[in-house]
């Protein structure tokens, strides 16, 4: 008797080269904005206010930077990650053209890495996806690996590839969607005096709040996005596993880190690209999220004057404020960090 169901792949059917087309295609809403605003409770004006996108010169408010991320990403998970362990990086994940409500997004990924766990139960494969719109114009392009278990321990491994991956996006290739005229920009509305000019590389900011995480918060999350990985949903199955409880999609921290930024950095209204990122441990329901962010570099954009990049290294930790910049020294690792992010973000300038 055949089956019609899909187990999803484990690491045993991943090949080098091989083309996954990723099912189904995603037309967005403002019901996924209003959800995504109601977990979240991000603050940034360009998303949040019509008028105020305008004066940026956009036909209206895109949806969250990280919210387009999480919508292409979720794509992906059925074919790349439902029996993945861990999601354990991220690398030369560049923005492009905005997203609205009414956008259809289509992914699809390529393997470009198969690397064999010593365990001989898992194996870390490497793909990169791409999410377009409906007109074919590029919303993401991204690389990132995962640990994905083997169905058949006894399988032999392939070959191992592990693919060179770009160390950043280069400030070149940064999509700048939005143009800032003089006296267009409303400081005041945005929440924050503080302007591109204003920020100087090493300065570090305590973005002060915290979030606690809920089961039903991160899992809401996922599912928003058709996100379907085991790990996040089954706790009959995972309270048998490593850690005995649903984990948190690592994405769902990115987006903790990213809401909480906006006190300190509530005028870096888009993310241009994600250089690197390393979920450092997991996080369960019950773990408050706690951020702190370095300026890392800041960059003119070529021929632009209205808008600057900002290179940040925002840091995560659950139960442990960041008053003190816990994570700072790489030398002396900190258990609470779950999170280590590598980005750049837009920022108006002082015209």
């Amino acid at each position: 008797m055949t089956t019609k169901t899909r187990a999803g792949n484990f690491f045993e059917d991943f090949r080098l080269g091989q083309r996954l087309v990723h099912a189904p295609p995603r037309t967005v809403t403002q019901g996924d904005v209003a959800v995504y605003t109601a977990l979240f409770g991000p603050r940034f004006a360009l998303h949040s206010s019509d008028p105020f996108a305008r004066a940026l010169g956009l036909p209206g408010a895109p949806i969250d930077s990280m919210l387009a991320f999480h919508l292409v990403f979720g794509r992906t998970v059925a074919d790349v990650s439902l029996n993945a362990i861990a999601n354990l990086g991220y690398a030369g994940c560049r923005f492009g053209v905005p997203v609205y409500p009414g956008d259809t997004i289509t992914a699809d990924s390529r393997v470009i890495g198969l690397k064999p766990n010593k365990d001989g139960k898992t194996g870390v494969v490497y793909v990169h996806s791409t999410g377009v719109n409906q007109r074919g114009e590029t919303v993401l392009d991204y690389r990132r690996w995962v640990m994905v278990r083997k169905r058949d321990e006894s399988a032999p491994p392939p070959e191992t590839v592990v693919p060179e991956l770009p160390a950043s996006v280069p400030v070149a290739e940064l999509h700048c969607p939005i143009a800032v005229a003089p006296g267009a920009y409303d400081a005041a509305r945005a929440g924050s005096d503080f302007l591109w000019d204003d920020y100087v590389p090493g300065e570090r900011i305590d973005h002060v709040d915290g979030m606690t995480i809920e089961d039903a918060e991160h899992m809401l999350a996922a599912r928003l996005y058709q996100n379907n990985a085991k790990v996040h949903f089954n706790q009959h199955v995972e309270r048998e596993g490593r850690f005995g409880k649903r984990i948190v999609y690592g994405g769902h921290v990115i987006s903790l880190a990213r809401a909480l930024s906006c006190n300190g950095l509530a005028n870096a209204q888009l993310v241009a690209a994600i250089h690197g990122g390393r979920h450092a441990a997991p996080s369960f329901a019950g773990d408050t999220i706690y951020a702190w962010s370095e300026v890392l570099a800041k960059d003119a954009l070529p021929g632009r004057h209205d808008v600057g990049a900002l290179r940040l290294r925002t840091v995560a930790t659950k139960d442990r404020a960041c008053h003190d910049f816990p994570g700072h020294d790489a030398a002396a690792p900190e258990p609470a960090v779950v999170l280590d992010l590598d980005y750049t973000v837009l920022m108006p300038r002082r015209l």
